[in-house]
């Protein structure tokens, strides 16, 4: 574990994002409030927050830390079609809360995820990202703006690697 004790003590925010991609028709589900698991918004924020309170039980190496806020925003985006999560973290302490943060939303994404999957095992997560951190001595970060579609590689574009190094390149017939 990196020692901290040197460092001051500041006010630390860190803000991390993800999408839970799905069809109109299961946004339109979640939306009515129909899913047989039940309120997929209440269910996924309180999972958010409570992942980020244990984050330094999951992540190895990662202190514990005396969160002092965490919120959990999770709101329609009919453009992916799906679900936005934002979570936002602070703290008074020595080191930051990106990793709460990044938690929280991931954890919120997998609850979403869960309690979807019975009408549509093609949910997607993408796009979790730290999007904003301020405190400490590297002062603010902020992200650049997301696509709104993620970027995918072309089929082919990358090597596959075997147990014995690259794939050997295939020839193209004239």
């Amino acid at each position: 574990m990196v020692d901290v004790s040197a460092k001051p003590v500041t006010a630390r925010v860190a803000v991390a994002e993800g999408r839970i991609v799905m069809q109109p028709a299961t946004l339109d589900l979640v939306l009515r409030g129909n899913v047989k698991k039940g309120d997929v918004f209440g269910t996924a924020r309180i999972a958010g927050i409570l992942a980020a309170k244990r984050t330094h039980e999951l992540i190895p190496l990662c202190h514990p830390l005396p969160i002092s806020a965490i919120d959990v925003e999770i709101a329609p985006d009919r453009t992916l079609p799906g679900l936005t999560v934002l979570a936002t973290v602070k703290t008074t302490g020595r080191t930051g809360v990106e990793m709460e943060a990044l938690t929280a939303a991931c954890v919120a994404c997998l609850t979403v995820y869960d309690m979807v999957k019975a009408v549509e095992r093609g949910v997607r997560i993408e796009a979790v990202r730290l999007t904003e951190k301020r405190g400490g001595k590297s002062g603010v970060y902020r992200a650049a703006a997301a696509s709104s579609k993620p970027v995918m590689p072309r089929v082919g574009v990358h090597a596959k690697r075997t147990a014995r190094g690259p794939a050997p390149k295939r020839s193209r017939a004239p």
